[in-house]
């Protein structure tokens, strides 16, 4: 396994990150808790949930996947071996505290606690604003729409304020955010600096050969100010596995079953895809682990978040951080960038 720095600390993440929306979903607990004892193993020691999981999000489902992890923690007494990452969700449904903002220090408080209880631990490592209260272009939307009366979010020292709070209780231990844009970033780090409040670690968002849009911006922020990406999405909800080419629909796979998730879903995303398929064919190396791979190396990126649903996903993307990529290969990769930009944003 490879490891990376998690922001300007001296903690060192792995830099494959076991996601694990799909468990109390697609996963039972028992399958769960392979996947754990497995990435563990293999040196996997970076996990990140969220309240809102399972996905897709609902109210039966909230909630299960930290009960999961909680479970295993229980089980193995293994909580210390992990860096763990969980996230506060943003405006919600009226079944996640009865609806609207989150982050204000009421509710924040409450989703924390309740995160902890679940999760049966004492601490979280990294605690995640899941995405803006504002209204702003986040989850692949295009443009930005500015209304000057859009100011009903918490302001973001409230925010770090509350953060700082937990700090010193020793609930959580540092923060980041997530489905941010450049100026989200750029204004907690500034106003980190100016107050002396608690300094964003990372930023989770989407990022894969079909969406390479971080680059645009937040990459050169993530490198200089040490606020690392946190790649989720990698394979594009498995696209960049190669299994829906040709009008595939394997039988249990995220496509079959959510039928709504159609970002993916585009011509030039399907040429692209053919593309990539070609350059991993005739260098004789996995599709999945090269797409991986590409993500890992990028100077703006701390850790790629990987989802899996069987231990031979699980284990083909882990193997990806053995890959090595030449520089004819990331010059085709690049090429084919260049011909279909961002095609899945």
């Amino acid at each position: 396994m490879n490891y990376k720095k998690l922001g300007n600390t001296d903690i060192d993440v792995s830099t494959i990150c076991l996601g694990t929306m799909t468990w109390g979903e697609q996963n039972t607990q028992e399958e769960a808790f392979e996947q754990m004892d497995y990435a563990l193993d293999q040196g996997v020691n970076f996990w990140d949930t969220a309240e809102i999981y399972a996905i897709p999000p609902k109210k039966n489902t909230y909630g299960k996947t930290e009960v999961i992890i909680g479970n295993w923690f229980e089980k193995t007494k293994k909580r210390n071996d992990i860096i763990l990452a969980s996230k506060v969700a943003g405006p919600m449904k009226e079944y996640v505290r009865g609806g609207g903002n989150n982050y204000g220090e009421k509710k924040i408080t409450e989703a924390l606690d309740g995160s902890l209880k679940r999760l049966k631990t004492d601490y979280i490592d990294l605690y995640q604003l899941h995405w803006p209260e504002r209204k702003t272009n986040f989850f692949g939307s295009f443009g930005y729409d500015h209304k000057e009366d859009d100011n009903e979010w918490t302001a973001f020292e409230e925010i770090l304020g509350s953060l700082k709070k937990f700090i010193d209780q020793g609930k959580i231990r540092h923060i980041g955010i997530s489905n941010e844009t450049a100026w989200g970033l750029s204004k907690f780090l500034e106003l980190s600096n100016q107050k002396n409040l608690p300094r964003v670690l990372s930023v989770q968002n989407p990022y894969s050969l079909l969406n390479r849009s971080y680059e645009v911006g937040l990459a050169e922020i993530s490198v200089r100010e040490k606020s690392g990406l946190l790649a989720y999405s990698p394979l594009a909800f498995g696209y960049l596995t190669g299994k829906y080419r040709n009008g595939q629909l394997p039988d249990h796979s995220r496509m079959k079953l959510f039928k709504d998730f159609t970002r993916y879903q585009n011509e030039n995303g399907q040429k692209a895809v053919e593309e990539y398929y070609k350059i991993a064919k005739d260098n004789n190396i996995d599709l999945t682990q090269m797409c991986l791979k590409f993500i890992e190396i990028q100077p703006f990126v701390t850790s790629v978040i990987i989802g899996a649903t069987t231990m031979e996903q699980l284990k083909t993307n882990i193997e990806s951080v053995n890959l090595k990529l030449s520089n004819e290969i990331i010059k085709e990769i690049n090429e084919v960038q260049k011909k279909y930009p961002n095609p899945c944003p």
